[in-house]
């Protein structure tokens, strides 16, 4: 019996810490990663579902890529629910600015608005 109240005990544990809540910075660097990598579960879990429609249909009309796509975090922003984070990839060499708020207490990539404006 109490080999059984143990293994539930580990199991619990284990289970729990794989709902580790993420930074918005490290949400940013998932679905950058997964977008250029075409990774479309890691980019559904991290994204809402607004911001997932929006990344796939531009994700559709990029060629693929052989070589590993890296990224670099170079600015973040945060106000409360909202936080903006500014990355480059060796994709292109251009940057990007994702918008992220947070859904069920975790930090999810959205789309923005046409006239809406970040910190940069």
């Amino acid at each position: 019996m109490k080999k059984i109240v143990i293994c539930s005990l580990v199991l619990l544990f284990i289970s729990c810490s794989g709902n580790k809540n993420m930074s918005h910075t490290e949400t940013a660097q998932i679905v950058a990663e997964s977008f250029f990598s075409k990774d479309e579960s890691a980019l559904k879990k991290h994204t809402t579902s607004e911001g997932y429609a929006s990344l796939i249909t531009v994700q559709n009309m990029l060629p693929d890529s052989d070589n590993e796509i890296k990224v670099e975090i170079l600015d973040e922003a945060i106000d409360g629910e909202i936080a903006w984070v500014k990355y480059s990839t060796t994709y292109d060499g251009k940057s990007g600015i994702f918008k992220l708020v947070k859904e069920n207490d975790q930090w999810k990539v959205t789309s923005k608005g046409p006239r809406e404006k970040g910190p940069f």
